[in-house]
């Protein structure tokens, strides 16, 4: 009789599982992780930003209505980016909070206003009352993909204090890029004179947002791991322009799945130049390399056991979540 064999703790201590380049594939991944977010809670941070040019109730009842099923639950996967790199690159996750413990409080003070303010918002329909937590929304919804840019940007430079030029510049382009994708995610949302009005702020914020990218670089370019020149460099700023154009243009055409898609596609191009100017590096700011910084193989086999099982899932959830609520926002909808 045959007996069934099974995968020993001791050989998943020996190296990489099935010989995978594992530092590599979770190096791309974190990034992955952390462009899903960015892409879906972008578009929450973007309509809250757009929330401040409108004054009629109906249409900001209309705007808080078409973020309401998601915006919590696009948070999951900034969760899900903190937990991989605690658990793959845990050195990476401690020097980096505390080396900005301040910026971390405002990133998440900030994500605390902007998913409270709304619920206050609709607690009473008293206009004082009304208008300051409509303010509070606004200023979580831009505080906080200025600080998560922020944070990006100081990470990225190696910024060793508070913040830099480039890392400031780097916080204005999240900005940018998320009312872009705000606008994007409104043109399915919404019809009409609102459609059209958030269409125009988009293509503002786009072409403030290739500018500012292209500033942030040549601020930091002074870093010694940073080449501007280098050919992926160029290529997806290439593709990025690219992009831009695809979203100007479908979004005047009426086809907004296309142009949602070409602004998705320009938050993985911006994280995607991210982890191609750090890698080899992991950490610029003390010189340290992912193959470093890696936990060794028996967790770093663990957890990718465990992710191969779990990531499909919570992907299957978010299909079926996107699904249930697919369709514009009528009017007399209220957010929920």
């Amino acid at each position: 009789m045959i007996e069934p064999t099974a995968l020993p703790l001791s050989t998943l201590a020996d190296g990489p599982l099935f010989g995978l380049p594992l530092t590599r594939l979770w190096f791309g991944l974190l990034f992955v992780v952390f462009g899903t977010f960015l892409a879906l809670d972008g578009f929450d941070f973007g309509v809250g930003a757009l929330f401040a040019t409108r004054d009629d109730d109906g249409e900001r009842e209309q705007l808080l209505s078409a973020i309401g099923p998601f915006w919590d639950g696009n948070e999951v996967w900034l969760v899900v980016f903190g937990g991989l790199l605690f658990a793959v690159f845990p050195v990476v996750y401690g020097d980096l909070f505390s080396r900005h413990y301040l910026l971390m409080f405002a990133i998440l003070g900030s994500l605390i206003l902007r998913g409270l303010a709304p619920e206050m918002y609709e607690q009473r329909h008293d206009r004082q009352w009304q208008r300051y937590w409509g303010r509070a929304f606004i200023v979580g919804s831009l505080a906080a993909p200025f600080t998560l840019g922020v944070f990006v940007g100081n990470w990225l430079f190696g910024v060793r204090g508070v913040a830099s030029a480039a890392s400031l510049t780097i916080g204005l382009a999240v900005v940018a890029l998320t009312v872009v994708d705000g606008a994007a995610f409104l043109g399915l949302k919404t019809r009409g004179d609102l459609r059209l009005e958030t269409r125009l702020f988009g293509h503002v914020a786009q072409v403030a947002y290739l500018v500012l990218a292209v500033a942030a670089l040549l601020l930091g370019r002074s870093a010694s791991h940073i080449d501007v020149t280098a050919p992926t460099t160029l290529t997806l700023l290439g593709v990025t322009v690219v992009l831009a154009a695809v979203y100007v243009t479908a979004s005047r055409r009426g086809r907004h799945y296309v142009a949602f898609a070409a602004v998705a596609g320009q938050v993985y191009g911006l994280v995607a130049l991210v982890a191609t100017l750090l890698y080899p590096l992991v950490d610029p700011a003390v010189g340290r390399t992912a193959e470093a910084a890696i936990v060794s193989p028996l967790p770093l086999n663990l957890t990718t056991i465990g992710a191969a099982l779990l990531l499909p899932l919570v992907a299957v959830y978010f299909v079926v979540l996107y699904s249930a609520f697919d369709g514009p926002v009528d009017e007399p909808e209220a957010y929920s």
